[in-house]
């Protein structure tokens, strides 16, 4: 199967015979050179794995936008391995890196950056239009609970409903890794809580790996791993036995 196709779903929780998606041994991330390099990354060693549900838990600076970056095809290493599935995507050219971001990852980010000349099914529809195997734009705005909202342009909706549409957008291609950098950081807490909420529940539903990036440690509680940035390492990882829903997350 081409690693870069998005497996089947599985509603399987993780454990130790999940299907392993990246394999990181010292990854590593330098921007600039000499004296005025910068070392965003400095050797992280994990294996992320399907159906998983993961918090990237660090300060601005300690790397954990960088190492999102990596997994997501939209910056290359500097050193180390980065292997998704089978495939060598620290190695990969550009052709492949961008078959890559299409076809097999989801990025959902702080803005929302949704067309305001199209209503949610459009803007969603976009990118089904571009997948090999979409679902409907209605059936992926309705897993994130925008159903009766199919229509509205995006200056019809809150900021919530906005960031859900753009979760839809991201989901209706049926990634197989779902990227999430600072997806609640323009929102309200109890707003917050309804984004986590649709993004939980396509991780549950779905079994995309779903990887958030955040400097609120509340959101630790949702997720089975947590990874702890600072200074471009790992210097903590946190397993939960079991996790807390986000309907009962407060900060």
């Amino acid at each position: 199967m081409n690693p870069l196709i998005p497996a089947p779903p599985t509603k399987e929780p993780p454990a130790s015979t999940a299907a392993r998606v990246f394999a990181v041994r010292g990854l590593s991330k330098t921007y600039g050179d000499g004296e005025a390099a910068v070392h965003a990354l400095a050797g992280v060693d994990l294996d992320l794995f399907a159906g998983e549900l993961i918090v990237l838990l660090g300060p601005s600076g300690s790397g954990k936008s960088t190492l999102l970056n990596l997994l997501g095809g939209l910056d290359a290493p500097s050193g180390g391995t980065l292997r998704y599935c089978d495939w060598d995507l620290g190695g990969a050219d550009e052709q492949g890196l961008t078959l890559y971001r299409r076809e097999a990852v989801g990025f959902v980010f702080q803005a929302y950056n949704l067309i305001p000349s199209l209503t949610a099914r459009e803007n969603v529809g976009l990118i089904a239009e571009l997948s090999a195997d979409p679902m409907s734009p209605e059936d992926a705005l309705h897993l994130v609970g925008l159903g009766a909202r199919l229509d509205h342009f995006p200056a019809q909706l809150s900021g919530g409903e906005q960031q859900r549409v753009a979760i839809a957008r991201a989901i209706a291609k049926r990634p197989r890794v779902l990227l999430c950098d600072e997806p609640t950081g323009a929102l309200d807490v109890r707003t917050g809580v309804l984004v986590l909420e649709a993004i939980e529940r396509i991780n549950r539903e779905l079994g995309t790996l779903t990887a958030i990036i955040t400097h609120n440690a509340v959101m630790a509680g949702m997720a089975d791993r947590v990874f702890s940035l600072s200074d471009g390492r790992v210097v903590h990882t946190q397993v939960n036995a079991k996790r807390a829903p986000a309907s009962g997350l407060e900060w």
